[in-house]
């Protein structure tokens, strides 16, 4: 189907290029099903039934709140399905992971409680199931890692295009500034000004993507020092184009290369830092599920609970090993010596 959309002969020569690295196709394959059960983790792992029959009537409690008065308790707000007592002709359609990742498990005698059938791989130290906050946890490190880095591209490509384009003054003014900014001690930085304010998503994204900007905006200004002066561009000035159009339309379209090819490695980088930020307490706000703060919690109770190392480290490696493989197979597609 992509061979379909790609009528470019050179895009369509990467994409069997791509195709024929065999690494890289099973980690997009690996990585799609991750995204995929990450962004249905309601479907996965709740403490609701998908699908509830229940005198004669069919609920859906895994995706539409149901007050517990329509099934005879009056005495909460929020019904708890495992009492549910169901007579005959009545049945329920469990998810895998029978727990919310924000919910205790009341029926072990201490936490952190080592993995059983009930939690397959066992509680961490407040009881909640360690694999509903692994699904549930990798659903926002991708999306923190991917927002920071759209916002990251977007400003890196249009600085960097800019600076390589324009050159002069602007080109050095921008170079003084980025190496200002790259001379600071990042990590100790961000954690200072997340320290500062409140510890939330928004922060997290907007602090990173701050620093996250300037590799890429060397790499595009590099491509765009090298296109400016290619021969399709000339033709473009000689035929009145505006300068808008030629930076936007010819050179930064010609070099996206260096961006495409550091982008899975980017992205398996910033899930890294989340993950650091999560164990050293700068990340997420409690109690959202988090793999570094199961890495903190593994810290602490090490000799006791293993499973609170084993893992969330065996999740992160398998994340980030797809996406360096996946990064190496876009780099040898667009590497331009291949054949």
């Amino acid at each position: 189907m992509i061979e379909r959309l790609l009528t470019n002969e050179q895009s369509l020569r990467r994409w069997r290029r791509f195709k024929r690295n065999k690494r890289a196709v099973v980690s997009c394959w690996v990585l799609g099903c991750l995204l995929v059960l990450s962004a249905t983790a309601e479907l996965w792992a709740n403490n609701k039934p998908l699908i509830l029959h229940y005198k004669d009537r069919t609920y859906y409690p895994a995706i539409t709140y149901y007050h517990p008065a329509i099934f005879g308790r009056q005495e909460s707000l929020q019904m708890d399905y495992r009492s549910l007592q169901l007579g005959k002709g009545d049945w329920a359609l469990w998810p895998l992971i029978r727990w919310h990742p924000l919910e205790r498990n009341d029926n072990v005698e201490a936490w952190p409680s080592a993995p059983t059938r009930v939690n397959l791989m066992g509680t961490d130290v407040n009881g909640r199931d360690v694999l509903a906050r692994l699904l549930y946890g990798f659903r926002y490190s991708f999306a923190f890692a991917f927002s920071v880095w759209f916002c990251s591209s977007v400003i890196g490509l249009v600085i960097g295009a800019t600076m390589g384009y324009s050159g002069a003054f602007i080109d050095l003014f921008g170079q003084r500034c980025i190496e200002v900014f790259e001379s600071l001690p990042y990590f100790l930085l961000l954690i200072t000004l997340i320290a500062i304010f409140t510890p939330n998503v928004f922060w997290l994204i907007l602090l990173n993507t701050l620093f996250g900007w300037m590799g890429i905006g060397q790499y595009m200004r590099g491509e765009m020092l090298k296109l400016r002066q290619r021969e399709f561009i000339e033709a473009a000035r000689a035929y009145g184009a505006s300068t808008p159009r030629i930076m936007f339309k010819h050179c930064l379209v010609n070099g996206l290369t260096p961006w495409l090819t550091l982008s899975p490695f980017m992205l398996s980088g910033l899930i890294s830092t989340l993950a650091a930020l999560d164990y050293l307490g700068f990340g997420l706000p409690p109690p959202t599920p988090s793999w570094g703060e199961l890495f903190n919690q593994a810290q602490q109770y090490f000799r006791i609970a293993w499973w609170l190392a084993f893992f969330p480290a065996g999740a992160l490696f398998i994340t980030l090993l797809v996406l360096n493989m996946i990064g190496e197979g876009v780099r040898a597609a667009l590497d331009p010596r291949a054949s």
